[in-house]
């Protein structure tokens, strides 16, 4: 009698779309020069609601830092980084 046998694969796709919203500055916690996202946007880069986006940057896994003009940036490496693990959890 033949054995059968059941192979599964899983992926995982992401796609990110740079804008004019992007912009390239340092990151003192990746410390290197990273994409950088206005805290306005993370929510449409991550489609988190406002209360869930702010437990994220008190959590301290999101790296923050300020623009020239005040803007506060959040490190898109980190933000990515961040979505990822709450999705394998």
């Amino acid at each position: 009698m033949a054995k059968q046998m059941k192979i599964t694969i899983e992926t995982d796709s992401l796609l990110i779309v740079r804008g004019q919203n992007a912009k390239r500055a340092w990151c003192p916690l990746c410390a290197t020069d990273a994409e950088m996202i206005a805290l306005e946007n993370a929510g449409v880069v991550s489609n988190l609601d406002r209360p869930a986006l702010e437990e994220w940057l008190n959590s301290g896994e999101l790296h923050r830092s300020q623009a020239a003009d005040g803007t506060a940036l959040i490190c898109l490496n980190s933000l990515v980084a961040r979505m990822q693990n709450t999705k394998n959890r």
